[in-house]
């Protein structure tokens, strides 16, 4: 009715010019329409983009993970196979070279000869720690620490190992945070990570060990993929050193990777930082370019604990003498004469046994108390948990001290070993086979085992 009377009252054309523009209006509405539709759908395909970027980080994150998981497993197979003799030749090695210090006059020259022999011993022990943490063998003893502490301590010691032109800064963070982990790894981290960046500096330069918390709290800004959403301490040290470009960077934590000449490195100590940082829940970044030095920074997570007091044993006077009944149970020869020198000198009476067997019956034949037993973990016929269950319930008073170059799941759970159990790590000084035998002995009740 209404284009009827338009066409009477405007004629046809312009009927035909207002059908015209009711189109154009309607394709520009479509026009206008299919334009949001384009943006909202370039919206989504970029949402998408990012989201595939971000699955292939973690992706290739996880495969990172997978080949050092794999690269783990190899050498903890050759490590583990060693470590336990190894590392009872070390003991004997060092021992005996205490032994050779303590009775030569300071003046004599043959003095420096023992001295080097303890510092070849501890070279090598160094080697083989690196290995047995590279590879999850070494005994993981986790407390509640506050990392101030143990780089406070501990750098007590870091001037020996760089160099007189090297500059070392401390830069703590005031109220850091609690973490879990075990402090002799804490320190093997620092120790490495130091002399990765002393090595850096040949013509000298500085040295920056900082502390500070930090909350991850969007995942678009992590510092690393693998790092979770959550609440970390952070240790980082930093250097003015040559620095390292991408193709290097990108190969810093393999194994037996190494930029040094010949002789003069392993490629274990980066090695042994990212699986001691990974061990604790933790993840480890790197930034440096060449020329501009390199900054390493150690996440690691939070809890809600207090920290447990932190004082490293390296400078720790002997304790009292003892006057306690002592059965030692140890398989290597070197190992348990002179265990036993070393106790029975500081007063102790020592009961020796070979093995399980031994120690069984040495106990059956001892009819007074047994204070302590100290045992080797890894032994023939009967091994060190088992015996230590046997004597316990034989024994309900009888402390126990387990000692061994790696537990080999024997008495760790889970790969961390359980805090009510005492545990000497071989290969030991005297001073920390004594050590641990009095903490042991002065404790409130036995060690449940």
């Amino acid at each position: 009715m209404i284009a009827t009377l338009l066409i009477v009252v405007m004629g046809a054309g312009a009927y035909v010019a207002y059908r015209e523009i009711s189109r154009t209006r309607h394709r520009a509405s479509r026009a206008e329409d299919m334009t949001v539709q384009l943006v909202e759908a370039n919206r989504r395909l970029e949402s998408l983009v990012a989201d595939h970027e971000r699955t292939r980080a973690a992706l290739a994150a996880s495969e990172e993970q997978v080949r050092q998981a794999q690269k783990m497993e190899a050498v903890g197979r050759l490590a583990g196979g060693v470590a336990h003799d190894f590392n009872n030749i070390l003991t004997a090695i060092t021992a005996y070279a205490d032994f050779l210090i303590e009775a030569i006059p300071a003046n004599d020259p043959r003095g420096d000869d023992a001295r080097e022999i303890r510092r070849a011993a501890k070279r090598a022990t160094t080697l083989t720690s690196q290995l047995l943490a590279f590879s999850r063998r070494q005994v993981h003893q986790p407390r509640p620490i506050n990392l101030n502490e143990v780089v406070s301590e501990f750098s007590k010691i870091l001037g020996r190992v760089i160099g007189e032109d090297v500059r070392l800064e401390m830069q703590l963070w005031e109220g850091l945070g609690t973490i879990k982990a075990d402090p002799s790894q804490v320190e093997q981290v620092i120790m490495n990570l130091v002399v990765n960046a002393s090595d850096a500096m040949p013509q000298g330069g500085s040295i920056t060990i900082s502390t500070h918390n930090v909350d991850i709290v969007d995942a678009e800004h992590r510092p690393h993929p693998s790092l979770r959403l959550g609440s970390y301490a952070v240790l980082r040290v930093t250097d003015t050193g040559m620095g390292m470009d991408d193709a290097t960077i990108q190969h810093i934590f393999d194994p037996f990777f190494t930029t040094k000449e010949s002789g003069k490195g392993t490629g274990l100590g980066l090695a042994t930082v990212y699986a001691i940082t990974e061990r604790s829940g933790g993840v480890v970044t790197v930034r440096s370019a060449p020329r501009e030095g390199a900054e390493f920074s150690i996440y690691l997570p939070r809890i809600d604990a207090a920290a447990e007091h932190y004082a490293s044993g390296a400078n720790l006077p002997l304790p009292p003498r003892g006057t306690e009944t002592l059965l030692l149970v140890e398989d290597d020869d070197a190992v348990r004469v002179l265990s036993a020198r070393i106790l029975e000198r500081h007063g102790y009476t020592v009961l020796i046994a070979r093995d399980g067997k031994e120690a069984l019956d040495q106990a059956r034949r001892h009819t007074s108390d047994i204070d302590l037993l100290i045992t080797d973990v890894v032994m023939p016929r009967i091994g060190g948990k088992r015996l230590s269950d046997i004597l316990s319930a034989q024994r309900p008073e009888i402390r126990v001290i387990f000692q061994s170059g790696y537990t080999a799941g024997e008495i760790d759970r889970r790969g961390e070993l359980d805090p009510s159990i005492a545990f000497l790590q071989k290969p030991f000084s005297a001073q920390a086979l004594l050590l641990k035998v009095r903490e042991v002995l002065d404790s409130a009740v036995p060690a449940p085992v």
